[in-house]
């Protein structure tokens, strides 16, 4: 088991300890979590990694795609899916039971990697590391934040005028801010380390104006590292020492800001709830695919036609042994073969679908359903 450092705040000396450093990876949606993950656990150089994976819907496509990727240093029985709902929303009945069933385990993990969905917000996930059935066992090595950089030098994350003059005019309280903005921001705030993913996309001149913005808007050091494909080494993840959980009250949330105020203007008695009423996503069925390119290009209409933020899934194609993989964030659409379907596995074209609020659920699953390829 590894041996950290722990830093008393209290005193200010160090304490050794066998604490299992904990990583959270997060990052929007598409950003390239998983594709960081799965390289991680390739150069995990013999350690024992546990993968905690929550996804926003109820498809679980990133839990299955690390599951196909058959490396030694983490088994399936060291993948726990929490699906179908965001994992700062559900800490109590989902994490911490979870952290608690893998450290009651007889062959205890060397690592602890917890992706977030795309949607969550870290810093309740890391104030969690702070409640009494994980704080003596486990510290939070580093939150990662791995950014899309070709989606944000495009201004994806920009808020859409028409949509909130509209939201604007039913609600005057609204923040001028999408939440789409607002996520991207607490996950950069949160972060030990922001990877600045699919940069091979990104002119210089660019990337470096990027660089620039997000150094702007963190007002402590953070290292910053360029990548592509989700190629960064364990040894450059791993061993960050952040305790993180000791730090998170400075790295506070919009909605933590915002709930604050909240309190401060009508007591501590009142309730203030956090959502994610702001989007929706739901599971397109269809049958087998004859062309993927064919098929591919297809998706990439329907996603801009109906403003689609991320659409991932497995597609069967006919007279392939092996599955499909569709992983799609805005109108760039990935797809590869991962892996044989397994004898007894049900081979069937799944994909889930994740927007804001309002999208039109049956005009999607009919254009997926009934498009060529």
């Amino acid at each position: 088991m590894n041996v950290i450092e722990n830093v008393n705040r209290t005193s200010g000396s160090l304490q050794f300890g066998t604490k299992i450093p904990a990583t959270v990876i997060t990052g929007f949606l598409g950003a390239g979590k998983t594709t960081l993950i799965r390289h991680l656990l390739q150069t995990a150089n013999g350690r024992r990694i546990a993968l905690i994976i929550n996804e926003f819907g109820d498809l679980g496509v990133d839990g299955d795609v690390l599951k196909g990727c058959g490396d030694e240093t983490c088994s399936e029985d060291d993948i726990v899916e929490l699906n179908n709902g965001c994992i700062c929303c559900t800490v109590a009945d989902d994490f911490v039971p979870t952290m608690k069933a893998l450290l009651e385990r007889d062959n205890r993990p060397d690592h602890i990697i917890i992706e977030t969905s795309g949607l969550a917000l870290p810093q309740p996930l890391v104030s969690a590391f702070n409640w009494p059935a994980i704080r003596e066992q486990v510290t939070v090595d580093g939150v990662v934040t791995v950014v899309d950089s070709r989606a944000v030098a495009d201004g994806r994350f920009a808020s859409d005028t028409d949509r909130v003059n509209a939201q604007r005019a039913a609600d005057e309280a609204l923040d001028h801010e999408s939440p789409l903005e607002e996520l991207f921001e607490d996950q950069i705030t949160c972060a030990d380390m922001i990877i600045l993913n699919k940069a091979d996309l990104v002119e210089e001149a660019e990337l470096e104006k990027l660089e620039t913005s997000i150094s702007n808007e963190i007002k402590r050091a953070v290292k910053l590292i360029r990548a592509s494909n989700g190629l960064v080494p364990a040894d450059v993840l791993l061993g960050l020492s952040s305790a993180t959980e000791l730090e998170v009250h400075n790295r506070k949330s919009h909605h933590e800001m915002e709930h604050d105020t909240f309190h401060a203007e009508h007591g501590e008695e009142a309730e203030h709830e956090h959502d994610h009423d702001e989007f929706e996503s739901f599971v397109v069925l269809r049958g087998a695919i004859g062309n993927p390119k064919t098929f591919v290009a297809g998706l990439r209409n329907i996603i801009e036609d109906h403003d689609v933020l991320r659409l991932k899934g497995f597609l069967e194609v006919e007279g392939k042994p092996m599955r499909l993989v569709v992983q799609a964030v805005g109108g760039r659409v990935d797809h590869y073969f991962d892996r044989d379907w397994r004898e007894g596995e049900k081979r069937e074209s799944r994909l889930v679908v994740i927007g804001l609020e309002g999208l039109d659920q049956a005009a999607i699953a009919k254009a997926i359903q009934e498009l060529g390829g």
